[in-house]
Parts: structure tokens; sequence; C-alpha cells
């Protein structure tokens, strides 16, 4: 039977107590959205970075084409690609997507000492929770919310939520105190995109110009079968064959 547990944001992950663990990061708004949908869109892969200048850097060591993108504090980066799917869709197949973002590809860097590391989204959580199912069912399962700037955020915690529905649906999951809550509170919730788009960083990231398409689009729970996971050798993230 396996374990379920939930770290709350990137600044809790302790990279070497990830070492034995099958990590899931969150980052719903939007890296692991992000990822999701790249690779479904076709990317060869998404190389996510700590930062701006680590992006740069491994762009620079590429052979292959590639696309770079990323946001900083919710702002493209200067002579990046804008990292939301409606950008990256027309450009990104048969390309590696560097990936820079403020909370998400940092806690993915931070979580890479797993055994196993997935990103998760609304998107690909039901395919995920199979997929665990089926090749973890032994592990701990660590749920990593990225969340921001030190901060819990509620779309992670609800994305986590989901997954956690999901899983319980495919067999019989222990669930820590704070798994359980992720269940409780994701079930006492409104519809998807009611409560992504009421939250925090969805409101900033509104009124920082974002159309509300972006938020609908990654509202639908379900609608993808990417499994993207970790490559440590390659250090890419890859669709699962």
């Amino acid at each position: 039977m396996s374990d379920i547990q939930v770290i709350f944001k990137k600044e809790d992950i302790q990279p070497d107590l990830m070492k034995g663990k099958v990590a899931v990061v969150f980052d719903v708004l939007f890296a692991t959205s992000t990822i999701t949908a790249a690779l479904a869109d076709g990317a060869a892969s998404v190389i996510a970075v700590y930062d701006q200048a680590q992006a740069r850097e491994k762009a620079k060591s590429l052979h292959e084409p590639y696309v770079l993108a990323g946001e900083d504090k919710g702002r493209t980066i200067d002579g990046f690609e804008h990292p939301l799917r409606s950008f990256l869709q027309p450009i990104v197949a048969g390309k590696h997507l560097v990936l820079s973002t403020t909370n998400g590809t940092v806690a993915l860097n931070r979580s890479s000492q797993a055994d196993a590391l997935y990103a998760s989204s609304l998107l690909n959580n039901q395919a995920m929770a199979q997929h665990l199912a089926n090749e973890h069912k032994d592990d701990t399962i660590v749920l990593v919310c990225s969340g921001t700037s030190g901060h819990y955020t509620m779309e992670d915690f609800y994305g986590a939520g989901s997954l956690v529905s999901f899983l319980v649906e495919e067999g019989d999951f222990e669930l820590s105190d704070a798994a359980r809550t992720a269940l409780l509170f994701y079930q006492g919730c409104a519809a998807p995109f009611e409560t992504l788009r009421t939250t925090r960083i969805g409101q900033t990231l509104v009124d920082l110009g974002m159309d509300e398409k972006e938020i609908q689009f990654i509202a639908q729970e379900g609608l993808l079968s990417t499994i993207a996971k970790y490559d440590p050798e390659s250090g890419q993230i890859k669709g699962v064959q």
C-alpha cells in the first residue's frame, strides 16, 4: 500500500529526504500545466531550470531545435516566449522547451533526487493516478505543491486534492493528514474554473493581462493522458510511452 504525503510549498522541500520516494510536482498556474500541454502538443522534451540565467546557458548547449520560454513573477522574461499553451502550441512541436518559471520549475529541480519525479496538473491528473497506481503501488508518493514566494497557494493544494481523489478511486492508499485535508478541500470546492479564477494568483495573472481562456483550458480536468516524467540521465521531462 502506498503512503500519500503532501508538501505545501517548494521552500519546504528537503532534497535529501526525497530519495527513495516518488515525487509529483504541481504548479497548476501554470508551469506543470504548461509542461503537460507542451508534451501533448509534440514537444521533444521540457527542460525545467531554476532561472533565466540557467535557461540561457542550457539553450547554448543544445544542438537540436528548442524554444526558450519563461516568466518571472508573472511577467514574460525579455527574449523568451510567453510560457502559456496558447503561445507555445504553434511553435513547440519537435523542439525542446527550455522553461524557467518563478515557482514550478524550481520545485521540480528541488525534487529531482526522488527515485521518480513527475509533473502533474488538472489536465492529466486522472491519467497520472492510473499510472501511479500501476507503477508505484508500494512506494511513498509525495505530492509537492510549488506555492509562491514562500507561501502556500490554493490552486496547487486543489491540484493535489484532485490527484488524491483519482488515486483513491484506483486503489487502497494510506493518506497523511495533509493528503486527506487536500482531498476534503478539493471535494468541497466549486468547479475547477471558478476555483482557479478566484485564487490570488489567478486574479493577479488576469490583472496582468492574461486571457481567462488560459485558465479555462487548464481547468479541464482529465483532458490529457500525458504522463510527464523527469529523466535524470538527460535532465529532461518527457512523456512516458
